[in-house]
């Protein structure tokens, strides 16, 4: 299983002394976990070891979508790595025995591989790579033999594959296109001419979509491939999209999706339900019919139950998704957990009354195990996730029926590794990835930090990256670093830009203000059509803390951070003037023009405002950093992707043009090619903070002199 952060915003072990207010706490059975995965001991590194640089980011490796096979023995995994020559990740896929020998490529070279998957016997493995010539294809590899077979020859990329139970089939997605719509038939020009490209008709409701452009006319279907090769099935058919999440019944007779297929699934970017589909007549029968997400069903190994994840839909920002179960026919419905205020994110059978399931507290990602009488027993806190840009709550995990468990896991100085949780329930990192890296650099030393809001009370959580050597008889400059999302959260995980920060000097401190997930429902929408507000107080409550430990020269305080984190940024310097500067990263400035340009627009007027734009124009316009760019005085600095379509660049054009009316210190800097995620590419994360750095130098030498 995959977990992933949901954050519309967002493209992702402490110690401490001051606990959280009761409103914020844990729910009370929720132990604190004595040790994460411990394993591979420490290699030691050099007496003068040196600052983590910009260049390092190219060598960092991460391990991802662990996967153990059905007898426990082995688990392959995904290597990534950063290929300087193509400025991007390459992934390899690895294998590991369970105990921690062994490790070995299974497929790597200069292509990518991704999405390995166990054949129910444990003799092959299921993959996709992309053909020279052509798009991604479904393979198999023997693994006794290492041969290996393509089995498709598919129009578009296939995605979310999965083994039938007898292993003679795979079923996966895959987009089927439409025909393109039109309005007029063009001439035919003559031979040899070269006329402007053909305009583009557009009449769906969703046209693009950050990360991919703009949408070609089609939908996203399940099919089935026989095993050893042959021409794919489609199964599901319709005006509708059929990638939710699915998974085989035991018998191999049926397939559990997830999907909306309402007539008015276009305008209600929320809903799905479960559905079962026989493989035989492809005869569809729905078993879920609330209002609100009803995903990921996973059927119990004995056939008879399904677990899934959903919520009912309130309308509000935020909703904690929560484990519920049903018959297979859909009767008996019911919430397999009562009162517990933290989401879910991913669960996976391992009995016939027994799962494990992963969910964030506080910053950190869990793994229990819950039974469907709904008692939960926490396994391990320290799963880690994909991202090396921010330090977000995310991570990997898998199962298999014996009931052994192949995670990623990491910490605040390292990026993810493999580990395992064995029978016993003790976890053991099996990989070093990056030890080869790091044992030669001195990485900041993350410490957790909490207070008071000056608002409402509230205890608000954050962590300080310091600088190597740090001294703290000295004064050192402050970068206040500010989640997007703004429904995300950030923890003790991996952060390349913090460390980068931290070795130019800086004291970071990144947080999670009310808003944030992981601290439960009613922390989160303490910003439901309130956002942003009162978040501002504990920012700058936790500035004012930092400022309180001695080390921190309140003269040179700077504020950054990207997506609903810029929002914020504006929002700051629209109120304060403190910080001798602000990095502005892909921000929403007005909210009418935000909600009317973004791809995922159906979503945030429901959600984020009680009302369309054009029913209270007032309200978005108070919640819109550009309402108050009178009051900016800070030099700002703004950046963000010139192929974002989540916050699109025109937000970034209006405040760096109403900066530069008022005659305020301003520059922009435009990331070619770039999505929402600007750091996605190693050189557009290095270019983010030097261009940041370079901006808060200029204005750090100011204040010392």
């Amino acid at each position: 299983m995959q977990l992933r952060l949901f954050a519309f915003f967002t493209a992702f072990a402490f110690a401490g002394t001051t606990p959280l207010a009761a409103q914020n706490a844990a729910p009370a059975s929720v132990p604190e976990m004595s040790q994460p995965a411990t394993g591979m001991p420490e290699i030691a590194g050099p007496a003068t070891p040196k600052p983590f640089g910009a260049l390092d980011v190219f060598e960092l490796e991460i391990g991802a979508d662990p996967q153990i096979s059905p007898d426990g023995k082995q688990i392959v995994y995904v290597r990534r790595s950063m290929d300087i020559m193509i400025d991007n990740a390459r992934s390899n896929i690895w294998t590991i025995k369970a105990d921690g020998t062994g490790h070995r490529p299974v497929l790597s070279g200069t292509g990518s591989y991704s999405s390995p998957r166990w054949s129910p016997s444990g003799d092959r493995i299921a993959y996709i790579t992309a053909v020279e010539g052509k798009g991604a294809e479904l393979f198999v590899r023997w693994m006794d033999t290492g041969q290996t077979a393509m089995l498709t020859n598919l129009p578009e990329a296939p995605r979310n594959i999965a083994w039938a139970p007898d292993g003679k089939s795979i079923a996966f997605a895959m987009f089927v296109a439409d025909k393109p719509s039109s309005l007029a038939t063009p001439p035919s020009k003559p031979e040899g001419a070269k006329w402007a490209p053909a305009v583009k008709v557009i009449d769906e409701v969703a046209y693009r979509f950050d990360g991919s452009g703009y949408a070609r006319p089609g939908k996203t279907h399940l099919f089935t491939v026989p095993a050893d090769g042959g021409t794919p099935r489609q199964l599901t058919q319709g005006p509708y999209n059929h990638n939710g999440g699915f998974d085989w019944a035991p018998d191999g007779s049926a397939i559990y999706f997830s999907a909306n297929r309402n007539e008015d699934w276009k305008l209600d970017p929320v809903e799905s339900n479960i559905f079962r589909i026989a493989i035989k007549d492809r005869k569809i029968q729905q078993l879920t019919r609330r209002k609100g997400p009803d995903a990921s069903p996973r059927i119990s190994p004995n056939g008879e139950m399904i677990a899934y994840l959903g919520y009912d839909d309130k309308r509000l920002g935020y909703h904690t998704r929560q484990v519920y179960t049903m018959q297979v026919d859909g009767s008996q419905q019911r919430p397999v957990m009562d009162n517990f205020d933290r989401q879910i994110d991913d669960l996976e059978w391992i009995s016939n009354d027994k799962m494990v399931i992963s969910y964030n507290d506080r910053g950190r990602t869990y793994l229990a195990e819950l039974t469907i009488d709904g008692v939960r027993k926490p396994l391990v806190r320290d799963v880690s996730g994909l991202a090396i840009g921010r330090p977000y709550t995310s991570g990997d995990f898998s199962t298999n029926e014996s009931g052994l468990i192949a995670y990623t896991t990491g910490r605040a100085t390292r990026p993810a590794d493999i580990a395992i949780v064995d029978l016993d329930r003790t976890a053991t990192r099996l990989t070093r990835l990056n030890d080869d890296l790091l044992f030669d650099r001195e990485m900041g030393k993350v410490e957790r930090l909490t207070w008071k809001s000056s608002a409402g009370n509230l205890d608000i959580e954050g962590w300080l990256v310091k600088p190597p050597q740090f001294d703290p008889n000295k004064k050192y400059p402050l970068i206040l670093e500010i989640h997007g999302g703004p429904f995300a959260a950030y923890g003790p995980h991996f952060s390349a830009e913090a460390q980068l920060y931290a070795a130019a000097g800086y004291v970071v401190l990144y947080t999670n203000p009310r808003g944030s997930t992981s601290y439960g429902a009613e922390f989160a929408n303490e910003i439901h059509h309130a956002y942003p507000g009162k978040d501002y107080d504990d920012l700058i409550s936790g500035v004012d803390a930092a400022i309180g430990l001695g080390f921190i020269d309140e003269d040179q305080l700077f504020v950054t951070g990207g997506s609903g984190g810029g929002v914020l940024t504006a929002w700051i310097i629209g109120k304060t003037n403190r910080f001798a500067a602000a990095a502005v990263a892909k921000p929403v400035i007005n909210w009418i023009s935000f909600a009317l340009t973004a791809d995922a627009y159906p979503f945030f007027y429901k959600y984020w405002f009680a009302e369309a734009p054009w029913e209270n124009p007032l309200n978005y316009w108070e919640r819109s950093p550009l309402s108050l760019v009178g009051n900016v005085e800070t030099p700002t600095l703004l950046i963000t992707g010139e192929a974002d379509y989540r916050t699109p660049i025109s937000e970034t054009e209006q405040y760096y043009q109403a900066l530069k009316l008022r005659g305020v210190e301003a520059a922009m800097v435009r990331v070619p090619e770039a999505p929402h995620s600007i750091a996605r590419r190693p050189s557009h994360l290095i270019a983010k903070v030097g261009n940041i750095l370079g901006w808060f130098d200029q204005y750090r030498d100011k204040v010392e002199e």
